[in-house]
């Protein structure tokens, strides 16, 4: 074949890849089909690094290999032994690893446009500097924010100053980003790319673990930008579209995110600079201890055998606990009696998006049962008992009226709203936004204290005993 025809064939294959990619996005939007467009969008990938081989034997093939095996063993054992619980960190890490190869990708190019000056335009130079910018500032950011998942940096913290720090930072980032192109050589090119390093930890260190959804969201957008921007400078149109796509979806959820916590993105990314500790007058002090109503597990069953409704609400201590498949069997026992079971998913419940779907999804949940808050918010009010399992800050009512509370206008799941609470928690300790959650004390609330599973296996043995 002729260098034309094999070019031709090229981006044929590219072109498939990318209608791939983009079918599997699509069936990412329900739960239905998530798994087959999983396989879609990773075939459409594994196609589009497939074709780069078509054109002809890249350079250094020995270290093409070594990454291409490296990379897919450490993605199969990743995958293999990471427990749920872990999936955010996960998550976390896979992007920050994203946003470094397109950041190193923009570097590499870098050097190749500093050796041939003249033979691309201002264009090609923007895009080499946007890539890596916005790829550092994924990679580090994204690296913090497995530090605080993992609980390794959990607290935020707090500058004196970092807003303005961060302008000054930002002005810098650009200031040695236009030097670098402009004759300032590699070793402002450096200088441009270790600022960035350093503001995508300063954007993530003063944000709590509360917003972890929100930030993780914004980095994956940002790591999407950052292919696009790659794409421009390789001539790549399966990774100029694949990182558009991920770039404009990402932003999409960062949006709904955000309208869920009823939070604007400068409020996330930047509010907590210099803001109060927690311990502060206002930041979420805890309050004076007020009686709460234990219940054993004898008399949990008791109430859950004699009752039409239920709303199971998923929440971070069902992952801590992973106890997904001892909820399933438990609401399977109970739909069996003919009670109807519906699972309520608050969007930022857990510790990413869509965390409390994934894990929910492990247990081969039927979807049908799994409703989002706008969906099911007016059921409460005719439910005979709604069973919190971990979650706390999504089920505070104090978002309804509290204006010195810091979730204050977040929407809520309204399970206080519901004839009966059996609240499952593994102590009183509050959440991740680090405040007092006043559903301990609603007199309608009775709680079962424990490590999920043990109790929800305890539940579930009660249940079978009482026929």
């Amino acid at each position: 074949m002729t260098q034309d025809t094999l070019d031709l064939v090229q981006r044929l294959l590219f072109l498939v890849a990318v209608v791939l990619i983009v079918l599997g996005l699509k069936r990412l939007s329900s739960p239905a089909t998530a798994r087959s467009g999983n396989a879609l969008a990773g075939w459409g990938l594994a196609l589009s690094v497939a074709a780069t081989f078509v054109t002809g034997v890249p350079q250094n093939l020995p270290l093409v290999v070594i990454g291409l095996v490296l990379g897919a063993g450490l993605g199969w054992w990743g995958a293999r032994v990471v427990q749920m619980t872990d999936m955010p960190q996960m998550v976390a890490l896979l992007n920050g690893l994203g946003g470094g190869a397109a950041a190193a990708v923009s570097a590499a190019e870098y050097l190749v446009w500093t050796g041939a000056p003249g033979v691309h335009g201002g264009f090609h130079a923007g895009s080499i500097l946007a890539g890596t910018v916005i790829g550092a500032v994924s990679f580090s950011g994204s690296l913090l924010a497995f530090a605080k998942l993992s609980g390794v940096a959990e607290r935020p913290l707090l500058l004196p100053g970092g807003r303005l720090a961060q302008g000054l930072l930002v002005v810098a980032v650009i200031a040695t980003g236009y030097l670098a192109v402009t004759g300032g050589g590699l070793a402002m090119f450096l200088a441009f790319a270790l600022l960035s390093l350093l503001l995508g930890l300063l954007m993530v260190a003063p944000i709590g673990g509360a917003d972890m959804p929100v930030v993780i969201s914004i980095l994956n957008s940002c790591t999407g930008l950052a292919a696009a921007a790659a794409g421009f400078v390789l001539d790549n149109h399966a990774l100029l579209v694949s990182g558009t796509l991920v770039g404009a979806s990402g932003t999409l959820l960062t949006r709904l995110m955000c309208k869920a916590m009823n939070r604007s993105l400068a409020n996330v990314l930047f509010g907590a600079m210099g803001a109060a500790p927690a311990d502060a007058p206002g930041g979420g002090a805890a309050r004076p201890a007020r009686p709460v109503r234990d219940v054993s597990v004898e008399d949990a069953a008791m109430l859950l055998a004699n009752v039409q409704t239920l709303i199971i609400v998923p929440g971070y201590g069902l992952a801590v606990a992973q106890a997904q498949h001892v909820v399933r069997e438990l609401a399977d026992l109970l739909a069996r009696r003919g009670v109807d079971v519906k699972y309520a998913i608050h969007p930022v419940a857990g510790r990413m998006p869509g965390h409390m779907n994934v894990l929910l999804a492990e247990a081969n949940v039927p979807y049908s049962q799994l409703f989002d808050l706008d969906q099911v918010n007016a059921d409460f009010e005719r439910t005979d008992v709604a069973l919190v399992i971990g979650a706390n800050d999504v089920v505070n009512p104090a978002a309804r009226h509290d204006r010195a509370s810091p979730i204050y206008g977040m929407p809520i799941l309204d399970v206080d709203r519901a004839r009966h609470v059996v609240l499952m928690k593994r102590s009183l300790n509050p959440g991740f936004a680090g405040i007092d959650n006043e559903l301990y004390y609603d007199p309608k609330t009775t709680l079962l204290v424990g490590d999920a599973k043990k109790v929800l296996t305890r539940l579930v043995e009660e249940l079978k005993s009482t026929g």
